[in-house]
């Protein structure tokens, strides 16, 4: 498998339990900053809050491990880098495809303007403190290019569905270098003004209707857009609510 860009390197697997795991296990030690773990199959993958991610072969599975990428506290915006790379990769190789960013970290897709939305691509951010102070992040992708698993409360679906034919190692490739891209305008957290308005560009528009299940109970509204430091905007019609972590479902009406 190429190198999606300089600088990074690519470690290739046949089947892993975890491509993250595998990153924070091995990082600085067998694994180098900007490496690329990529497997065909995986046997334990997961998703947020622990729940699993199917992984029949086909599929995208990739981590990339980034050795101390930016401060401690800027790193939950690498999510929002990885979207931006995702949803330029795809872009690039399935030109045409409605395709949109849900936060904090899906890629939604439909095959026309009358069809539901689909979870195409999900992304799992995950971190552990090294030796001397150091910080690892593993930033996991998956990517339906041929499978759309079915999940227990969302719909899934895959490229391939929604006709567009490509090649994993081509969309991997693009991937790469959509990726080395998006981290040099981040510029290790002091441009993510940049990455916001580009991100915000390929969501839903402003007023989407959704919903986001918190650990406190169920919020509705209408999307009013992420903060500077992230955070998703909700206007619940009473005020805006601001959100740090939880999930999102789009209204039946999207």
């Amino acid at each position: 498998m190429e190198q999606p860009a300089p600088g990074f390197t690519t470690l290739h697997l046949e089947s892993v339990d975890s491509t993250n795991a595998l990153a924070l296990e091995q990082a600085g030690v067998q694994v180098p900053h900007r490496c690329w773990i990529v497997a065909d199959q995986q046997h334990g993958g997961r998703g947020r809050h622990g729940r699993s991610w199917q992984s029949p072969p086909g599929n995208l599975y990739a981590t990339l491990l980034l050795i101390d990428p930016c401060p401690v506290r800027d790193a939950p915006k690498l999510g929002f880098v990885a979207g931006l790379a995702v949803a330029d990769a795809v872009a690039s190789t399935a030109p045409g495809l409605d395709a949109r960013l849900k936060w904090p970290n899906d890629l939604m897709a439909r095959p026309g303007p009358d069809a539901p939305w689909s979870k195409l691509s999900g992304i799992l951010l995950e971190g552990r403190f090294l030796e001397a102070g150091r910080q690892a992040v593993a930033i996991g992708i998956g990517v339906n290019i041929v499978h759309g698993p079915a999940l227990p409360v969302r719909q899934a679906t895959a490229l391939a569905a929604l006709g567009a034919r490509m090649g994993r190692d081509a969309l991997f490739y693009a991937l790469g270098a959509a990726f080395a891209e998006r981290l040099d305008q981040f510029a290790r957290g002091k441009n993510f003004a940049a990455i916001r308005t580009a991100w915000l560009e390929r969501a839903f528009p402003s007023g989407t209707g959704m919903s986001v299940k918190l650990p406190s109970g169920e919020k509705s509204g209408r999307f009013a857009g992420i903060d500077v430091d992230g955070r998703l905007a909700l206007d619940t019609g009473a005020g805006l609510v601001h959100v740090d972590a939880g999930d999102v479902f789009l209204a039946p009406e999207t």
